[in-house]
């Protein structure tokens, strides 16, 4: 008995058909396999092939996204996104074993194609844990120490900054504005003059659109697109809007070349005007040495690091600050009151005025506090294998601090979602320190300008109050107090009126 034959035309599909199914098939297993992991790897939710839990996060508020998939799966779970492997960190106790306790075991950094793209792996935020980020980051926190970090000197820079922003907020004769760029060109200014030794005219336009460009590249940083480059890294030579983000990054690369080249130009080894030309001198010293970290390209990413971190984050909590004293008059009363028993209205205020006004200081802290500046620290990386709250944690791991989950702790914060100072004030008025307060992340990776950022925004807030009653203007919208989430949570835009006291 013969068998019927199969059509010889349709060979070549059933073949496809198969080959298909078991292309399919072995993605599944391979995707099995890499997620099968040990009993004790944090729980979290299973992820899909190929994409993992990208779906399950919501990219316009992902810290809001990671601290309700917390309450499933505890304070420690895993993700998966596409490929990468992640652990998410929620709660003062496992962000403080994770970055504080283990700070070595988690020091390390995970690769972002798109900085790396740019070769903006190469400075001290986003380098990985070794010798060229330990070498780049000591000489950075002393040469900063060594232009007057923390010292009376930096304090004379910021002074002298702040009366040039207080005549900025006079300028506008009691008319609404936008506080946005006079504030950012203010913070960024004290950051120049260490780096580079010169700072901009709140006027020069060149300045501006840097400002802006920096502005819309941390928007661009976080759309969903980004996500796909670790999976198809191809796509940033692709023609696209997406080449938008690499032209602005390139723009500033090229902004900050410039003023290097200006350096350069005009160098004398025996004079030592700034952090550049401190730069210079390690260049030159360790010209001989293959293994040294120090060349100009290094320099020119370490200043986008610095540039960035000095600017961002303190003029941010500054924005918060006014909004908060437009939306609670009460406690602007209240510092107004502090600062004319303190300091008076005859001269500007010193960081040696702090330790006599508690609220005040209490009504800054809040605000970095409530305004949750940086919601999620920067990724860290498990540098070795390593035990986080009883669960093992694999050499590689992506570690993802979520800080929201710290500063919005309603067991921590008697009113967590509200503005609220006294949380850094005793029954007798007294500032108290919480060791949950922690803005600027903790650990080896903590950020190198913490002291100067400090300085900044008591003296330069201090200043503001000490001159003016802030207003919300007539005709104008009640402004909102949620936040717009990019890489950081900063204020809605908003318009103020000043008024001097």
């Amino acid at each position: 008995m013969e068998l019927p034959s199969v059509p010889s035309s349709l060979l070549p599909v059933g073949n496809a058909t198969c080959i298909g199914l078991a292309v399919v098939v072995l993605c599944i297993l391979i995707h099995w396999v890499k997620n099968k992991k040990g009993h004790k790897y944090p729980p979290g939710p299973y992820p899909l092939p190929l994409v993992g839990n990208t779906f399950q996060l919501d990219f316009n508020n992902l810290p809001e996204s990671l601290s309700q998939l917390g309450k499933q799966y505890g304070n420690v779970y895993s993700l998966s996104i596409f490929f990468e492997r992640s652990v998410v960190l929620n709660g003062y106790e496992a962000i403080k074993e994770g970055l504080v306790t283990k700070s070595e075991d988690t020091a390390d950094r995970p690769s972002i194609p798109m900085f790396e793209h740019l070769g903006l792996h190469n400075g001290i935020a986003f380098t990985g844990y070794g010798q060229h980020w330990k070498e780049q980051r000591r000489f950075a926190l002393q040469t900063l120490r060594n232009f007057g970090m923390g010292k009376k000197s930096m304090e004379e820079r910021i002074r002298e900054e702040a009366g040039y922003l207080c005549a900025a907020f006079q300028a506008n004769n009691g008319r609404p504005f936008d506080p946005f760029m006079v504030l950012t060109n203010a913070v960024s200014n004290v950051i120049c003059s260490i780096t580079f030794g010169d700072r901009f005219e709140y006027s020069d336009s060149s300045f501006q659109r840097m400002i802006y460009l920096l502005k819309e590249l941390a928007e661009l940083q976080t759309k969903p697109i980004t996500q796909l480059y670790k999976l198809f890294p191809w796509l940033m030579k692709v023609p696209g809007p997406h080449q938008k983000l690499f032209s602005i990054q390139r723009t500033y690369l090229d902004f900050l070349r410039t003023i290097i080249q200006k350096h350069r130009d005009t160098w004398d080894p025996a004079v030592r005007r700034d952090f550049i030309d401190a730069f210079f001198e390690e260049i030159e010293k360790n010209k001989d040495n293959p293994a040294s970290s120090f060349s100009e390209e290094t320099l020119l990413i370490v200043m986008a690091d610095l540039f960035v971190a000095g600017t961002d984050t303190t003029s941010n909590t500054l924005r918060w600050s006014l909004l908060m004293m437009l939306l609670h008059p009460q406690i602007q009363k209240k510092v107004h009151e502090e600062v004319d028993r303190v300091i008076g209205r005859d001269r500007l205020p010193t960081i040696e005025d702090q330790p006599k006004m508690p609220y005040t200081t209490a009504v800054i802290h809040e605000v970095q506090r409530f305004g949750n500046i940086l919601p999620i620290a920067l990724l860290h990386m498990t540098y070795r294998n390593t035990n986080i709250q009883g669960f093992d944690i694999p050499k590689g791991t992506t570690i993802i601090p979520n800080l929201t989950s710290v500063l919005k702790d309603k067991n921590i914060w008697k009113k967590p979602y509200q503005f609220y100072p006294e949380h850094f004030l005793d029954s007798e008025g007294k500032f108290v320190k919480n060791e949950a307060f922690i803005p600027f992340s903790a650990g080896r990776r903590i950020c190198v300008g913490e002291q100067l950022a400090r300085m900044d925004l008591f003296i330069l807030f201090t200043s503001l109050l000490q001159r003016f009653e802030f207003h919300i203007p007539d005709d104008e919208p009640y402004p909102r107090h949620d936040p717009v989430f990019t890489f950081n949570f900063s204020p809605h835009p908003f318009q103020v009126c000043c008024r001097e006291r």
